[in-house]
């Protein structure tokens, strides 16, 4: 849209999208109820900064005397996401193949992606609550738990990495006559490896803070020893607790920054 200024000379106006300001005023409106439900107030946020500042105090300094027990804990949720992540890499791999549209005809990508989306449709509490209720409390139930969400993130980013490979190289190795094995071998996996190990190496930092999250309903883990502090009011211990898992994770993350640069 143009104008002709004062000078003469056309000058653009840019042309409002009333749709996009409707949407914003919605968002707005939307936001504002969203908070009236919280029942947000000064005094309430006051209030908590003391409460917190308290529950804080109480945490320190952390309790490391019962050690025994936090070591098993933690090593119980290593096993749990080591074992997860392996198995979830061994389903994820022939999954995210026949996921994959330009090597699969639809009909299978189409079953191949519904096994992923049922993975990825609920949070990895909520399915250990119910292998919970299957297999009894424990750490199987913490692992077939983190095994179905290693399906779910695992297979989807595998499947979208083979999709956008070059058809280049698979086409050069079919002139060749090879097998489809030696053609997924040689052709594909070279091109999405350096993808794949990144995905594991996510997927095996996201286990192992899961683990935690999961031992809470009883699916193993130093999740359930963290929950037994609180109901014991043990913050102390509670403090230790989280300063191991904490430690923890960041060596996960330094070994999987040596993996990546092992691989390159």
């Amino acid at each position: 849209m143009s104008q002709i200024s004062t000078t003469g000379k056309r000058k653009y106006v840019p042309k409002r999208n009333w749709l996009a300001t409707i949407s914003w005023v919605v968002l707005a409106l939307y936001v504002m109820y969203v908070f009236s439900l919280f029942e947000l107030s000064g005094e309430r946020f006051i209030a908590g900064l003391g409460n917190g500042a308290d529950f804080i105090g109480r945490m320190f300094p952390p309790n490391f005397e019962r050690y025994n027990l936090l070591i098993e804990g933690l090593l119980e949720s290593l096993q749990i996401g080591i074992i997860a992540t392996t198995a979830g890499v061994l389903f994820s791999l022939p999954l995210g193949f026949l996921a994959a549209r330009n090597l699969m005809p639809s009909w299978i990508t189409w079953i191949a992606r519904g096994i992923i989306v049922a993975c990825r449709s609920f949070h990895p509490v909520i399915v250990a609550i119910l292998f919970v209720k299957a297999v009894g409390f424990g750490a199987l139930a913490g692992v077939l738990a983190l095994i179905v969400a290693s399906i779910g993130f695992i297979a989807k980013l595998f499947a979208e990495a083979i999709e956008e490979i070059s058809l280049k190289q698979i086409e050069a190795i079919r002139a060749t006559g090879a097998s489809f094995p030696n053609i997924i071998l040689f052709g594909v996996l070279p091109q999405v490896m350096g993808r794949f190990i990144g995905f594991v190496s996510y997927q095996l930092d996201s286990n192992l803070r899961n683990s935690t999250m999961v031992g809470l309903v009883g699916a193993g883990g130093i999740g359930g020893t963290l929950f037994a502090a609180f109901q014991r009011f043990d913050y102390d211990f509670v403090a230790a607790i989280l300063i191991s898992i904490i430690a923890v994770i960041m060596a996960g993350e330094g070994i999987n920054n040596i993996m990546r640069k092992l691989y390159r």
